[in-house]
């Protein structure tokens, strides 16, 4: 799966959020099966790859230092789970959140990392969002920041052997979602009606470049996917 392809199914996933819901996993079994059965076509034979919406659609529990994890993405060899990603596709209220979605980050990756396996982490985030109240009105649209991009750039620059909580590589994809201004959303009907009648777009890269160090690659899916590949089977 090339770029292009995983944008185009990073459009399927958001598409089956406006029709299932946010709280439905349909969305995660289109991204996240086509990213372990490009794993899997990579990796061969010795090793099987498991997530929803591929193979036998379920996601498995990888041990942790602390606890047991169901992670997104698991990576089996020999009968053991030897590697896991995970996924965030952030869709909606993103600064309200972006705090708790980057500790809990921390806190699963510093989990599964020092029980001695490798976790890496996708990170997908629209450029613009709606924010949504109580009553599923839209009350602003929200734009991605370099403030809130401080703490990525941060956790690029990180040394993963001395710091635990930092993934052993991170996929931050930065992407462009056409959207309207607020008055011709103004709540989550008339957003979902809207990208019904207006489907003819594609997701783009955002354009916008950051100092990114070496943890973190920015907007390169192939980039990450070969780097996952290469390093589960150096293990």
């Amino acid at each position: 799966m090339n770029n292009t392809e995983f944008l185009a199914k990073t459009k399927e996933s958001f598409y089956k959020y406006l029709e299932t819901g946010p709280r439905s996993n349909e969305k995660l079994k289109v991204l996240h099966g086509a990213i372990a059965k490009d794993l899997k076509e990579r990796l061969g034979e010795e090793y099987e790859v498991h997530s929803l919406g591929y193979g036998n659609s379920k996601e498995e529990n990888m041990t942790g230092r602390y606890m047991k994890k169901r992670v997104d993405i698991s990576i089996e060899k020999e009968n053991e789970i030897i590697g896991a990603i995970a996924l965030k596709f952030i869709m909606r209220n993103y600064s309200q959140n972006s705090n708790n979605y980057f500790e809990n980050m921390l806190g699963e990756t510093s989990n599964i990392r020092t029980a001695g396996k490798p976790y890496f982490q996708i990170i997908i985030l629209p450029s613009q969002v709606p924010y949504f109240n109580k009553d599923k009105e839209v009350t602003k649209i929200e734009k991605v920041t370099k403030n809130n991009f401080s703490k990525y750039i941060q956790l690029s620059h990180d040394n993963i052997s001395e710091f635990m909580h930092t993934p052993n590589k991170t996929l931050l994809y930065l992407i462009d979602i056409p959207i309207p201004e607020k008055d011709k959303i103004p709540n989550e009907k008339m957003y979902k009606k809207y990208y019904k009648l207006n489907n003819k777009f594609t997701i783009t890269p955002h354009e916008a470049t950051y100092d990114i160090g070496n943890t973190i690659i920015y907007n390169d899916y192939e980039k990450f996917i070969d780097k996952v590949m290469h390093y589960i089977k150096s293990m």
